[in-house]
C-alpha cells in the first residue's frame, strides 16, 4: 500500500538512500551507490535532508516521503524561496515505482501544502540530463524560465503559477 506521509528523523537514513540510488544511476552510473553516496557526502549535497527539520519546516515548507508499506521507495519537498515562492526539491522515486503516478500524486500533495500557505509560484531547477523528470514537469505545467539562482549542477529552471 503506498502512502505519502510527512518525513520522521527515523526516516532520513532511507531518504538519503532514495535520492543517492536513484542519482547515482542518473549522473554516475559508473560507480556505485555507496561511492556515490559518500561523493554526495564529501560535497554536502544531502545537508538539506539531514537538516529538514530547519529547511523544510512548517508552515513555510514540508519534506514528504513515499512509503510502500513501511520502506521509503520516494521524496519530495518543499522549501520557501521568495514572497509567495516556493521551490520543489528532492523530487526522487525508485525506478520500479515509475509510471505508477506516485510521482504526480507527491506533486499534488505538495501543489496542495503550497496553496494552504499561500504560494502563488512554485520553481525548481535541475539537470539537462534529467529528460524524463523535465517532460514530467512540462506536463504538469511547468515552464522554462530564467535561472532564478546560481547552481552548478543544474543548468534548466521551471516555474508554474499555482491555480487557486
Amino acid at each position: 500500500m503506498i502512502k505519502i506521509v510527512p518525513l520522521n528523523p527515523d526516516q532520513v537514513p532511507a531518504a538519503r538512500q532514495v535520492i543517492s540510488a536513484v542519482a547515482q544511476r542518473i549522473f554516475e552510473p559508473d560507480k556505485s551507490p555507496q561511492e556515490f553516496e559518500e561523493i554526495l557526502d564529501e560535497e554536502h549535497e544531502l545537508a538539506d535532508v539531514n537538516n529538514y527539520q530547519q529547511i523544510y519546516a512548517e508552515p513555510h515548507g514540508i519534506f514528504l516521503v513515499v512509503l510502500d508499506d513501511d520502506k521509503v521507495v520516494g521524496t519530495g519537498a518543499l522549501r520557501p524561496l521568495e514572497f509567495e515562492i516556493a521551490e520543489l526539491k528532492r523530487l526522487w522515486l525508485l525506478e520500479v515505482y515509475h509510471g505508477q503516478g506516485i510521482g504526480y500524486r507527491v506533486v499534488m500533495e505538495l501543489f496542495g501544502f503550497a496553496r494552504r500557505y499561500g504560494y502563488k509560484k512554485i520553481r525548481l531547477q535541475t539537470d539537462s540530463i534529467q529528460t524524463r523528470a523535465i517532460a514530467f514537469y512540462r506536463r504538469l505545467g511547468f515552464v522554462e524560465i530564467p535561472a532564478y539562482q546560481p547552481n552548478e549542477y543544474d543548468d534548466v529552471s521551471m516555474e508554474i503559477i499555482l491555480q487557486p
